[in-house]
């Protein structure tokens, strides 16, 4: 597995595997209009175009032999400053990675980038929003050191999601 910045040719591919890797995980969940409109909006080309050009982002793909296994988004600023507890927070994304891989330790690799970029940064904290059900995530954000820091939500069109901000302080 290699990891590589993104480039503005890779924004089709990472909206392909955004919109696969959500539907997967989280489709069955939402109505089929609500999810839809949240995909359009949130993983369109177009927005995803955005991100890569983006200077306060910082996007990631982990690939093998050409082919797109997953990819991580960081957000060089506080994404619940309520909430922060360090003094230069950073946000995890997302971290995603293809349906047909998982396991394979691509989460792994994605995630050690992105702490050290975070260090890097300079960044003190790291938050990250997780589904309140989703305890295959959670738990693997806990093996890096993330704990949960407050309830918050998260909406798919008229739907509320219960989610979890995680964070973990850098040292």
């Amino acid at each position: 597995m290699d990891l590589r910045p993104a480039m503005p040719a890779d924004a089709a591919a990472l909206a392909d595997l955004g919109v696969r890797s959500f539907v997967a995980k989280f489709g069955h969940m939402y109505t089929a209009v609500d999810l839809a409109n949240f995909l359009a909006e949130s993983h369109s080309e177009a927005k995803i175009a955005k991100e890569i050009a983006d200077p306060r982002m910082r996007v990631m793909l982990a690939e093998a032999d050409g082919k797109l296994l997953g990819y991580c988004k960081l957000v060089m600023d506080c994404g619940w400053p309520e909430h922060a507890r360090g003094q230069r927070v950073i946000e995890l994304k997302q971290l995603y990675t293809d349906p047909d891989t998982t396991g394979r330790g691509i989460g792994a690799g994605l995630m050690n980038w992105a702490l050290e970029t975070a260090r890097d940064h300079g960044a003190d904290e790291v938050q990250l929003s997780v589904w309140s059900g989703n305890e295959g995530a959670q738990k693997f954000y806990a093996r890096y050191g993330f704990g949960k820091v407050a309830d918050i939500h998260f909406m798919v069109g008229e739907q509320r999601d219960e989610e979890f901000l995680f964070a973990r302080l850098l040292g």
